[in-house]
């Protein structure tokens, strides 16, 4: 206990405040509500998603987690991610699909109800990214799952995350 105290004294102040101005702007509101009017308009309720990790780094998982945050907050647009695949509309994959992760990827898309859909995040998710040579992955999600949504990046942002979402509920 000494030991932090004694660290808080040395380093000082560690934390910043940020201006709320800087962290979003107007036009990620708006973008937000109009996918929320878009998931009514579709689903007539919340859309939900069940997210599953084939191999990746982790940094696709970091973006996801930041959609949820308090500063993006993507559940108060409607969209919800879901501990079990029999809840999900869509299933989101991230990283190379790897050996050890095929069946467990097959059996989550077998027990989504209809109609249910892929959406793939990252580059890895698309054709294996930087382990696409790799004797442990098969590749893409698309070589296991019809993939109706690809949301590209390394890592994608949160808010190109919400962006490509709106786009594909325009259609």
């Amino acid at each position: 206990m000494f030991e932090i105290y004694k660290n808080s004294l040395a380093k000082g102040l560690v934390t910043r405040k940020i201006a709320k101005e800087t962290i979003l702007s107007k036009d990620f509101d708006n973008l937000g509500l109009e996918l929320k009017a878009l998931i009514k308009e579709k689903f007539g309720r919340s859309f939900h998603i069940r997210e599953v990790d084939t191999g990746s780094c982790g940094g696709c998982e970091s973006e996801i987690i930041a959609c949820s945050n308090p500063v993006y907050d993507i559940q108060r647009f409607g969209v919800d991610f879901v501990a079990s695949p029999r809840h999900a509309d869509a299933l989101l994959v991230t990283g190379p699909v790897s050996k050890n992760m095929l069946l467990a990827l097959k059996k989550t898309y077998d027990a989504m109800p209809e109609p249910k859909f892929v959406i793939s995040l990252g580059d890895c998710a698309a054709d294996g990214g930087v382990f696409k040579e790799s004797y442990y992955t098969i590749g893409g999600v698309d070589k296991v799952l019809p993939v109706v949504l690809h949301i590209p990046g390394c890592p994608p942002t949160p808010t190109r995350i919400i962006s490509c979402l709106m786009s594909f509920l325009r259609k």
